[in-house]
């Protein structure tokens, strides 16, 4: 069964690619838009810099700035309450949107970021453009400015704000609170020890294929918004958080896609330009990249059916196959494959029925 010959969303991606040792500079997918930062904290210094200064809508990103004002000057010893436990913790962790607009409006709105611009002395970020007041996800942010908030988490913010927010990216579910898998970037080039708070903002972007299925209404980008210097229109796909032992590298990648791009096509194209950088510290996950084609594939605890999915991939997205296995026969007509690959990344199995190979059992993928 030949997988490619059976959609086009993944005409364009590779057959298996081994997992590259190492990087020497971002590589920036064609038609991709981008602004990356790596800043190395053991030795002080930057190992990626790439249009670290440009403007992006923040999408989700901003929901740090969110949680950070509301954790201000609330004292060294400050523990949060379980009240206030319930909505952050899902902001932090599923990118909960309702609680963002929520604190959003009880707040100030776009005083929150004029307030934390001031406070951490950051030099791109700006509140919504008149008339998307609303619009928390809305807000410019920049990789610099995205490095500067991390390090001051991580080398200067009391003790239990340091603990509270990192100990939550640290939990990021695979699954949003949207629906959508938000385990793109970072979450998925490297392995863990890491912490993420992801972002994505795109009208083209299909429902979740997770959990519940909703869209986002707060950080959706409305066709024909006005850009001013920062682009409202192209779909955002952001990956921001620490890397490796002791949070040694902060990693930043920013990316705006085509207008028309799936969900699918930017996961794959921010992960294989977070695969390209300069990471010191980060353990990158072993296995073989491979293309996927079909829409919702069901994510599977064992190489058969019987059982109910883990979780359902974005469609033609890129995944990366730790080995493989024969297991159910799976019928897709016209095609019929008995071969499954283990996904490491997600515990589970999808048939290689879904996989861009030129054969049923891909011809460099050890065996289980």
């Amino acid at each position: 069964m030949i997988g490619g010959a059976a959609g086009s969303a993944a005409a364009d991606a590779p057959t298996g690619q081994p997992v590259r040792p190492a990087a020497a500079s971002a590589e920036v997918p064609a038609g991709v838009s981008a602004g990356v930062a790596v800043f190395d904290r053991q030795t002080g210094t930057f190992t990626e810099q790439l249009n670290t200064s440009t403007r992006f809508r923040s999408a989700s990103v901003v929901k740090l700035l969110l949680a950070l004002d509301y954790l201000w000057n609330r004292g060294p010893d400050y523990t949060v309450p379980a009240a206030d436990r319930a909505w952050l913790e899902p902001m932090l962790r599923g990118s909960d949107d309702d609680a963002a607009s929520a604190y959003w409006s009880d707040h100030g709105g776009t005083a929150i970021i004029t307030r934390m611009v001031d406070r951490l002395g950051l030099k791109d970020t700006a509140p919504p453009p008149t008339g998307y007041e609303g619009y928390w996800g809305y807000t410019a942010l920049s990789a610099r400015d995205t490095v500067t908030i991390y390090r001051y988490l991580l080398d200067s913010a009391p003790g239990p704000v340091r603990d509270f927010m990192m100990g939550n990216l640290r939990q990021s579910t695979r699954c949003a609170s949207d629906g959508f898998d938000q385990h793109f970037g970072i979450a998925g080039a490297f392995d863990k020890p890491w912490a993420v708070k992801q972002g994505w903002s795109g009208s083209s972007y299909e429902k979740g294929t997770c959990g519940q299925k909703r869209t986002a209404t707060a950080s959706v980008a409305r066709a024909g918004s006005p850009a001013a210097d920062v682009d409202l229109t192209r779909p955002a796909l952001h990956s921001t958080g620490t890397v490796g032992a002791g949070d040694r590298s902060i990693v930043a990648v920013f990316t705006l896609h085509p207008v028309g791009t799936s969900y699918g096509k930017a996961y794959t194209d921010i992960g294989r330009l977070t695969r390209s950088l300069n990471v010191p510290g980060a353990t990158r996950s072993a296995g073989w990249w491979y293309g996927t084609w079909s829409d919702h594939v069901n994510v599977r605890p064992d190489p058969g059916t019987g059982n109910s999915p883990i979780t359902q991939l974005p469609a033609g997205v890129e995944v990366l196959v730790g080995c493989q296995a024969k297991g159910e026969v799976v019928n897709v007509p016209p095609y019929t494959n008995e071969w499954w690959a283990y996904l490491p990344q997600y515990n589970g199995w999808i048939s290689n029925i879904y996989i861009n190979s030129p054969d049923n059992k891909m011809p460099d993928v050890k065996d289980c």
